[in-house]
């Protein structure tokens, strides 16, 4: 292999590892903002509940 194919290779793998972390942030970050509205919605639910 020359010098050239293998600094290829190397910045290919760098950018799937970069864009493959970069997904499960995303999908780690969704995964937050699902929980913080469901936390929301069971705490006006004891809201409302306890103004009855």
């Amino acid at each position: 292999m020359t010098a050239k194919t293998i600094a290829t290779v190397g910045i290919v793998l760098a950018s799937v590892v970069s864009l493959s972390a970069c997904g499960n942030t995303i999908r780690g970050m969704g995964k937050d903002t699902a929980n913080t509205v469901n936390a929301t919605q069971d705490a006006g639910r004891s809201v409302e509940r306890a103004a009855n």
